[in-house]
């Protein structure tokens, strides 16, 4: 297993724009409004700095729109011998757009060793928000390069915001964003790890590895408890490997709790489809299908790292899906844990037998809620695109309350309904259920799936991140090539949210 990328430093300093000793100084601008062109610099530069920057990165073709990034020589605005004007777009308020921009110039800085940040009326949401969004796109994959490595350009390696670092507000809001930024940045190192470096035996110890260090404790289950236990699902997907499957359980229950979260997350180290064998190209990407795995492990480290008073189960039930003579076959019937049957159609769609009996074991717990994470249909990718995951429940206000939260988080999601016909495309005539539906709403009857298998009365949401997981295409934003590290941030979002709701008067 690779190890963590290095992250750079992140830290604040009083000091002025013009004192600031770094390489590169980042100054977000915006559009002039009305019928005035070109781009406004913050007001908290010096009058003169301010003229000298807008006249010179307009100049340049600086528009101020969100994604526009111009360097320009630092002559009369800064010390730094290079100023970066990235657009932050009309308006304020939005904390994504800092988050973006952020990323975007860090990226851009790739080289270079030390950038500052000018923070316009500085206040903790902005503060976390570009440190944050810098970190995520200081972020680089190098660990499998050989001597293409020297040719790398190596990420930003110290970023320092121009705020109070006497303020325990900011202080605050840096601890969180280096605690959210190290669990994303983990969870992209686990996804972009080749699947012949970590099959589910090396997934399961890097669970443990990302906790060894906090007041987490973690289980995990060979193949042989597997059988003992009765866990049909997870077996039957693994059967046809020579790496045998694992379930991961990680525990963080601080004392002051206040609530229980189980989170789920599917651990399908690679997916070749088993004997419903994959098109070559669809499996290139495919050490991308422990995605919702890696957002679990990510989590439940950045959870335990704040110190937030909610207990939090992480459930990583993880198996490699391969084609052999001792794979499951289309027509098989399964035993789950916890006594339904299966009959598999289609042993392409084993992320959700995996999930099943995870979700099965984890009510057995009796959480408030049980939450999991799935790059589990190729359907949800056509319904929502790249960069959007689903989210479904059985529940209307959780399903909102989840929503609430990834945009607070700052991750693309949409609400979508479980319909009872897509349930009813599941019924078997000689099993319980059937594995896959009529291939109508694939994404939805996925889910239905799922929701079998919720112990009755237990809050429930399934998110599909498929799309957003693995990015296919160019880097944008603080989002590289690769692993993302998706549904990280909204499981940490959802912990935080329902802390300060039970806190509330």
């Amino acid at each position: 297993m690779a190890a963590m990328a290095l992250s750079a430093a992140l830290t604040l300093s009083a000091a002025t724009p013009a004192a600031l000793t770094v390489d590169a100084l980042v100054v977000g601008v915006r559009p002039k409004g009305g019928r005035r062109r070109g781009i406004s610099a913050p007001a908290c530069l010096t009058a003169a700095a301010r003229r000298r920057l807008e006249e010179v990165a307009s100049a340049l073709g600086a528009t101020g729109e969100p994604g526009d990034i111009v360097r320009l020589p630092s002559t009369g605005i800064a010390k730094a011998p290079v100023v970066v004007a990235v657009g932050l777009g009309a308006g304020r308020g939005d904390v994504e757009k800092l988050r973006r921009a952020a990323g975007a110039a860090v990226r851009s800085l790739a080289g270079t060793r030390r950038v500052g940040f000018v923070i316009d009326e500085p206040s903790a949401a902005t503060v976390e928000a570009i440190g944050l969004g810098a970190l995520l796109g200081a972020y680089a994959f190098h660990e499998f390069r050989g001597v293409s490595a020297s040719t790398q350009a190596t990420p930003v390696r110290a970023i320092t915001l121009l705020a109070d670092p006497r303020d325990p507000d900011f202080k605050d809001a840096l601890t969180r964003a280096r605690a959210i930024a190290d669990s994303v940045c983990l969870a992209r190192d686990l996804v972009n790890t080749p699947p012949s470096a970590l099959p589910p035996a090396a997934l399961a110890d890097a669970a443990v590895a990302a906790v060894a260090d906090l007041d987490v404790t973690v289980d995990i289950w060979t193949e042989k408890q597997l059988a003992k236990e009765g866990f049909g699902g997870i077996l039957a997907v693994g059967q046809g490997s020579a790496n045998p499957p694992r379930l991961v359980a990680m525990r963080y229950a601080p004392q002051n709790s206040m609530a229980s979260i189980a989170l789920v997350g599917k651990g399908i180290t690679f997916d070749s489809g088993g004997l419903s064998l994959k098109p070559p190209k669809a499996m290139e990407t495919m050490k991308c299908d422990m995605g919702g795995a890696a957002a679990v492990i990510g989590a439940v480290q950045a959870i335990a790292r704040l110190g937030l008073p909610v207990t939090v189960t992480g459930w990583i039930p993880t198996a490699e899906n391969m084609p052999s003579g001792h794979a499951q076959r289309p027509g098989d019937v399964i035993t789950m844990y916890g006594g339904r049957t299966v009959e598999v159609l289609n042993t392409d769609a084993e992320g959700r037998l995996v999930l099943a009996d995870a979700i099965v074991r984890a009510g057995e717990e009796k959480p408030d809620v049980i939450i999991d994470a799935a790059t589990l249909t190729g359907a949800a990718v056509v319904a929502l695109g790249d960069r959007t995951a689903g989210i479904m429940s059985n529940d209307d206000q959780m399903r909102v309350d989840v929503w609430n939260a990834s945009v607070a988080a700052g991750e693309s999601m949409w609400h979508l309904p479980i319909p009872e016909e897509s349930r009813a495309s599941l019924n078997s005539s000689i099993a319980d259920i059937k594995n896959i539906g009529d291939g109508k709403g694939g994404m939805l009857s996925a889910a239905a799936f799922l929701r079998d298998f919720v112990p009755e009365g237990t809050r429930w949401a399934h998110l599909d991140i498929a799309g957003p997981a693995f990015n296919d295409g160019g880097p944008y934003g603080y989002t590289p090539k690769g692993g993302t590290g998706a549904g990280v941030r909204t499981f940490i979002q959802i912990a935080i949210a329902t802390t300060e709701y039970m806190q509330a008067p």
